[in-house]
């Protein structure tokens, strides 16, 4: 049902396969699994490629076809962004397609007392729209809304958002990007003007100095590692993080903070700069604005008092100073150690301003450069409809709201003008029984969501719960009363958009098992049986709806306009945005923002950020004197396991247990060893877990990997105020035995 075209490689004679065990079993019995044939526009025997579905990386994969299955992957060796490279969840991103779980029809239940039942689509689509529609009429348009995600396509991200939004009237929708991603993006709107990152992955092989702060690259994004590992410049490596990462194991320099003491770090640094007259005055003066005001609030942080505050030595902090005011390219990176965070914001702005002031942005091996998690938050950023108007615009903006109306063809009032919810809101006003139905789409927030351990009870208060996912056993699915089955990453087409802003497709190279169906068709379907139908005549195919994206980014910093089709994007190896209409194809495939100075603020100038430091909201005490800090455990799994809980692979490749790494001293003062089983608690949920005594972590603290459901019963829900991204890294417990 795709008008995808399709553009088959040859495999590179020197790309390596992988066949493991149910690669092995898809060539044998590829009908077990409801693969089928993959469209006849690809030959039985043949290699396509197409973008990897798991993080933001975006690296290219070859699939290979036998007697039209598709049977197993591996890296394509000519793509700008991994070169011939892959992480272990590449390798085996075709085993969660063929688990035996996946959800292969319609089911409900009329309560939720009662087992599912399966239902045809045109029974659950005639559920979904009475429900919804008697949840709307008897409490009003803010009585529903929807939790979306940054693994599905953009163009299903678009369609989703518009038929929500414009098609139903709902007012509040947001996606699980919020929890990885929305400081970044409030951090560069704030600064920039739009949310931007300015960065191209050869800017970690051109620097003479990459920052790391809060950033494991070597487990999270293990293909950006290796481009860092390509840098021929010698550079100077600075891990920035309370742990000693596997990432700080392999730089030339890891600076051990204290916890959440990073952004007097980056104001202390900031003055010494200042004080050193290490800055870059022309770019200051030239492209900056409010940089006096800000030299005047960093006066606050001198060195002894930064040091007594982040536990660094005044040489250590001298040192790092004149590394980054050297004059040399100094590139600053940071992900979740930064955005999940209670003040998350201001620390990302810390570190722009450190950008600005040295005069590192818009050059090679530069820029203030956050790392996306998800395979598709960019896209979901820009084009999901939820805490933006499609294309990067503002709700609230008459200007704006026209816009989108005209080139959609929809009347004005359709469009909301007023912004959505944030995630956490939408939560709450479930808990206070104001939103009454919920719409969940491809995340399992029932295991992910922060002080996750009340979280079925909030579920438990909707009088109507869709959850749209490749999986009926999920924790969240478990709760619905409607479950609809959707197909995954190569079961379908679209584009995702990776974290330097390069748009890359995905192609349908198997059949959804059953009567799963791609998202797009889902919202197609409900939009016809809700009766709105008609408006979306245009939106009949995912291409179809990128030129619609297209003409939506016309005239914005993230113009596409000048795109030609899906097939230019996969010849091209890609197309970072902007590229709009009328502008020449790129002499080169990797592109960085802001190379002539001019921001996108109104005055063209990037703006210096900065703030009170606020209180931490839950230091450890005498009852809780461990501080629990979280992150990703592994480069073979992803996030809540989801998916890559599928793959024999991937499993044996990871810690069989949640466990919990404890320092030696700590350990030895609590008499626990390696190997036993303790009890760890918060203020709000105890559990228990496997003892790992290292030095990795600092006296004092603790670390959990992220991947177990139980992980998030600890947790502590506090929120940024600017970004309201949740601060999963840190609060306070205890252990016993």
């Amino acid at each position: 049902m795709s008008t995808l075209r399709r553009i088959t490689e040859p495999l590179l004679s020197r790309a390596r396969t992988f066949s493991g065990p149910l690669t092995e079993q898809l060539v044998r019995e590829p009908g077990a699994f409801g693969l089928g044939q993959v469209p006849s526009s690809l030959a039985p025997e043949a290699t396509t490629s197409m973008i990897c579905g798991f993080c933001s990386t975006g690296c290219s994969l070859n699939v290979h076809l036998r007697e039209g299955a598709a049977t197993n992957l591996s890296p394509a060796g000519d793509y700008p962004v991994n070169i011939g490279m892959a992480c272990p969840k590449g390798w085996e991103a075709l085993a969660p397609l063929a688990s035996p779980d996946r959800a292969t029809t319609p089911l409900f239940r009329e309560s939720r007392d009662q087992n599912f039942a399966p239902v045809d689509w045109s029974t659950a689509a005639k559920t979904f729209s009475t429900r919804m529609k008697s949840v709307i009429e008897e409490h009003g348009p803010e009585s529903v809304a929807f939790l979306s995600t940054g693994q599905i396509c953009t163009e299903e991200m678009a369609l989703l958002g518009a038929f929500a939004k414009f098609g139903m009237g709902m007012i509040h929708g947001d996606g699980n990007t919020r929890q990885c991603m929305a400081t970044a993006v409030r951090a560069y709107k704030e600064s920039f003007g739009f949310d931007a990152p300015p960065f191209t992955y050869a800017d970690f092989e051109e620097s003479d100095m990459l920052v790391l702060v809060g950033s494991n690259l070597c487990i999270a994004h293990p293909i950006m590692w290796q481009r860092v590992l390509r840098n021929k410049r010698n550079p100077e490596i600075v891990v920035i993080d309370p742990r000693r990462t596997e990432t700080a194991m392999q730089a030339t320099r890891h600076i051990a903070l204290q916890p959440k003491s990073d952004l007097v770090l980056f104001y202390g640094l900031a003055n010494l700069l200042i004080q050193k007259n290490l800055l870059d005055h022309s770019f200051i003066k030239a492209h900056t604005a409010d940089f006096e005001d800000f030299k005047t609030h960093v006066a606050a942080f001198p060195i002894d008092l930064v040091s007594e505050k982040t536990g660094i030595s005044a040489e250590q902090l001298e040192s790092l100073a004149e590394l980054i005011g050297s004059g040399k390219r100094v590139s600053f990176w940071w992900t979740m150690g930064v955005n999940q965070s209670y003040e998350a914001t201001r620390t990302a702005q810390s570190i722009i301003n450190l950008a600005l002031m040295t005069g590192n942005i818009g050059k090679p091996g530069t820029g203030a450069n956050s790392i996306t998690g998800q395979c598709n938050a960019m896209g979901s950023r820009l084009f999901s409809n939820t805490t933006n108007l499609l294309g990067g615009h503002d709700f609230t903006n008459p200007t704006d709201r026209e816009k989108v109306a005209s080139t959609l063809g929809f009347p004005v009032d359709r469009i909301p003008d007023q912004n959505s919810l944030a995630y956490d809101q939408i939560v709450e006003r479930v808990k206070e029984g104001k939103i009454k139905a919920l719409w969940i789409i491809a995340t399992n927030p029932s295991h992910s969501w922060i002080g996750r351990k009340n979280f079925s009870e909030v579920l438990s208060k909707l009088d109507f719960l869709v959850v749209q996912d490749m999986y009926h056993t999920t924790d969240t699915a478990k709760a619905a009363d409607l479950v609809l089955p959707a197909a995954g990453w190569g079961e379908k087409d679209g584009t995702l958009i990776n974290s330097e802003r390069r748009i890359g497709i995905v192609k349908k190279v198997a059949k959804a098992p059953g009567q799963a169906l791609s998202d797009f068709l889902i919202f197609r379907l409900l939009a016809d049986e809700w009766g709105c139908g008609a408006m979306f005549s245009e939106w009949n195919s995912p291409e179809a709806v990128f030129r619609i994206m297209q003409r939506l980014s016309k005239g914005q910093p993230c113009d596409i306009s000048g795109i030609n089709g899906y097939q230019q994007i996969d010849e091209q190896g890609g197309v970072q945005w902007p590229w709009p209409e009328g502008e020449a194809s790129p002499p080169h495939r990797e592109r960085r923002l802001f190379s002539n100075g001019k921001f996108f603020t109104k005055e063209k100038r990037a703006k210096f950020i900065f703030e009170t430091i606020t209180p931490d909201p839950e230091p450890p005490d005498d009852e809780y004197p461990l501080r629990l800090l979280t992150g990703r455990g592994t480069s073979a799994q992803w996030h809540t396991q989801t998916r890559t809980g599928k793959s024999g692979v991937l499993r044996r490749l990871s810690p069989r247990t949640n466990h919990i790494e404890v320092h030696p001293k700590d350990a030895a003062a609590l008499g626990v060893n390696s190997g036993d089983i303790v009890k760890v608690s918060s203020r709000r949920s105890t559990i228990e877990i496997l003892v790992f005594v290292t030095s990795t972590v600092m006296q004092g603290t603790v670390y959990i990997p992220m991947h177990e459901e139980t992980t998030n019963r600890l947790t502590l829900a506090v929120f940024d105020p600017y970004s309201r991204q949740p601060s999963y890294k840190s609060c306070a417990v205890r252990i016993e035995q």
